[in-house]
């Protein structure tokens, strides 16, 4: 009777656990599916009070499931979005704790590949042949990962170590530039324009590659992704002390209609409310 109880307790506890999974596999899809919807937002007020909510109900479904590539992804692009789009402008700190949450999110993706997670802590080189050894299915983990510690990593540009871990981001960026240079309206060129843009020669900045991975970004999202005229005029212009260029770069953002994407109104959104932030910090920075 003993057994047959163990072997009825075995039975249910199988089944429940199947039904879990299958129910966050379901409400993922659903999340996945529906997360179209809300990059269409463009109140940016609503998107802004709506997406920790989200954010904490996938972080919720992660629990049991801790390994959902899918649930990590949408972590990983959330929490990179919310930072970028409604944080870094107002609280530096919770920027950066957001960035390393994203980047850690899209790492946990990667580091279910035994070879990768033990290059990711190897040296650069380890990182790079890691990498090559990849598929472009890698490149959504791969990138949103290197953004959020990118970005962490430009909000914390006076510690030591923080800096030392860029050339193992920059390595996954450059992979992403590899095998799909189009992922994301081209952002991969985005972010390395922005990295050689922003920092003088001494300290591995070249302007003349900046401005190369600028224009073929625009080529690549014709000039439809805004975010990519704000970092051009941030980091390229400023650099070059090219004021003309500047106001040019973000009176394309400002005359620029939201429905020319009307899949990413809410990242254009953002890119306009940045090009108005930082035009009228032209006076500092020119």
């Amino acid at each position: 009777m003993k057994v047959i109880h163990l072997l009825i307790s075995s039975a249910v506890v199988l089944f429940v656990g199947c039904i879990q999974q299958i129910a966050i596999s379901t409400v993922a899809s659903i999340v996945d599916d529906g997360f179209e919807g809300f990059t269409e937002e463009q109140d940016l007020d609503f998107a802004e009070k709506a997406l920790p909510a989200n954010l904490k109900l996938l972080e919720v479904m992660l629990k049991s499931d801790p390994e959902n590539d899918r649930l990590l992804l949408l972590l990983s692009e959330g929490y990179n979005s919310y930072s970028l789009g409604f944080v870094e402008d107002r609280d530096l700190e919770r920027a950066r704790m957001f960035y390393v949450r994203a980047r850690d999110y899209g790492l946990r993706i990667l580091r279910q590949d035994d070879a990768l997670a033990k290059a990711i802590d190897g040296s650069v080189d380890d990182l790079k042949v890691a990498l090559s050894k990849l598929d472009e299915d890698e490149v959504p983990g791969v990138f949103w990962s290197a953004f959020g510690w990118i970005s962490y990593i430009n909000l914390t540009r006076t510690s030591p170590d923080a800096l030392a871990d860029l050339p193992r981001a920059e390595a996954m960026i450059n992979f992403v530039i590899e095998k799909d240079s189009s992922f994301y309206f081209g952002s991969a060129h985005l972010i390395l324009g922005a990295l050689y843009g922003s920092r003088p020669r001494i300290l591995g900045g070249d302007v003349d590659l900046s401005k190369q991975h600028f224009e073929k970004a625009l080529r690549i999202n014709q000039g439809k992704f805004l975010m990519t005229y704000v970092y051009y005029a941030q980091s390229y212009a400023v650099q070059t002390l090219n004021d003309s260029l500047f106001e040019e770069l973000l009176a394309k953002v400002d005359e620029a209609s939201l429905e020319i994407l009307p899949s990413f109104r809410l990242a254009n959104a953002i890119a306009k409310k940045k090009a108005k932030l930082l035009l009228e910090r032209k006076p500092e920075l020119f």
